[in-house]
């Protein structure tokens, strides 16, 4: 499933992780502890375990989520979508092996309006997250 291109906000990010695919997969595939390296997020529940159409429900900024995979292959590709109050959202993972390192790119559509009131008041408040969330995946495959 690709973003929704036409959605009012729509980001794309990428870094490169000086780790091995298979451990940034590990850590990035392991939703319910995604709460031990992004402090945004304060809880997670997997159902059914990693598989496509899996759903889980979550916690981030204050938001619950309900979330469903729609793509898992590892350790190359992993994403979702999501439901919360005023905003849907479609969120993908990429990862490629270069060498020894990771090239990471994640990108994410939002919809609803939540998502206009949040622009309006941040224009760029989805790349920063996507940035912050890259961020943090780099620090926490390269420990």
């Amino acid at each position: 499933m690709n973003i929704d291109t036409t959605a009012p906000a729509v980001a794309r990010r990428e870094i490169l992780i000086h780790a091995p695919v298979e451990k940034v997969w590990q850590i990035q595939a392991d939703i319910e502890n995604w709460s031990a390296w992004q402090p945004d997020i304060t809880a997670v529940k997997l159902n059914d375990g990693l598989q496509t159409g899996a759903t889980f429900r979550w916690k981030a900024q204050g938001l619950t989520i309900t979330s469903r995979l729609h793509t898992v292959r590892p350790p190359h590709r992993l994403g979702w979508t999501g439901v919360a109050l005023g905003m849907s959202a479609i969120h993908n993972w990429t990862f490629e092996p270069r060498g020894e390192s990771t090239l990471a790119v994640t990108e994410e559509s939002l919809a609803g309006w939540l998502t206009r009131l949040m622009l309006f008041f941040d224009p760029r408040f989805l790349e920063k997250s996507l940035e912050a969330t890259l961020q943090r995946l780099k620090a926490k495959a390269e420990a």
